[in-house]
C-alpha cells in the first residue's frame, strides 16, 4: 500500500489519540472517520484521474454527478 499523505497521517494520528484518551464511544470519532475516508477516497480519485488520459468535459461532468448526488448517511459516513 502506497504511503499515506500527510492529511491522512494527522487524522489517523488524531483517531488514535481521541481513542487513547476519551474511549471508543467519542462523539467526535464519527466524523473523524469519515474525514479519514474522505481522505483516502480523494487520494484514490487523484490517483486515477493522473493516470487517466485527459477528460473531456461531458465526461468530468457525469463523474461529477456521481459524487453531488451520492446517497447522505446519518452516520456521519460509515458503513457498517
Amino acid at each position: 500500500m502506497a504511503a499515506k499523505t500527510p492529511e491522512r497521517r494527522k487524522i489517523s494520528a488524531e483517531i488514535a489519540a481521541t481513542e487513547r484518551h476519551h474511549g471508543p464511544d467519542d462523539p467526535k470519532l464519527p466524523e473523524l472517520h469519515r474525514d479519514l475516508r474522505a481522505a483516502g477516497l480523494e487520494e484514490h480519485i487523484r490517483h486515477v484521474v493522473d493516470a487517466a488520459p485527459p477528460l473531456t468535459d461531458a465526461q468530468r461532468s457525469k463523474l461529477a454527478v456521481l459524487l453531488l448526488t451520492a446517497p447522505q448517511s446519518v452516520d456521519g459516513g460509515r458503513q457498517l
